[in-house]
């Protein structure tokens, strides 16, 4: 089992930067392959990135591309969601994950992890 706790969330201007970050303890958090997933008000959930277990390869849903990174240092059991050029649209409470589905790939389904973060609300005004 691993635990995950959000940080870095807040409100910004529209153009401005944010980075969340999510610390993990318990089970080894480098084999975990994880993700971020934010859900807006009254939106369901969606993929936001997700990278595997050494960072060596990321995935981003198309309305982030070119503005959000996502990375994750294991030495220090974190994982990273940098955010640039915010926009309004990206408002939402942001959730990081590990994903429990066992494949040999990075999944984008909120269904395929397991473990949770509390959530981080982030606020972009216009």
């Amino acid at each position: 089992q691993v635990q995950l706790v959000e940080s870095g969330g807040g409100s910004v201007q529209a153009g401005g930067s944010l980075r969340l970050s999510c610390a993990a303890s318990g089970r080894t958090f480098s084999s975990y392959r994880m993700g971020w997933f934010r859900q807006a008000p009254g939106k369901e959930r969606e993929f936001v990135a997700a990278i595997s277990r050494i960072g060596g390869s990321t995935y981003y849903a198309d309305s982030v591309k070119g503005r959000i990174t996502i990375s994750r240092d294991n030495a220090k059991n974190t994982m990273y969601l940098q955010m640039n050029s915010l926009k309004p649209e990206d408002k939402a409470v942001y959730y990081c994950a590990a994903q429990t589905r066992n494949t040999m790939k990075v999944m984008t389904t909120g269904s395929d992890y397991g473990y949770w973060g509390q959530g981080n609300k982030v606020t972009v005004s216009s």
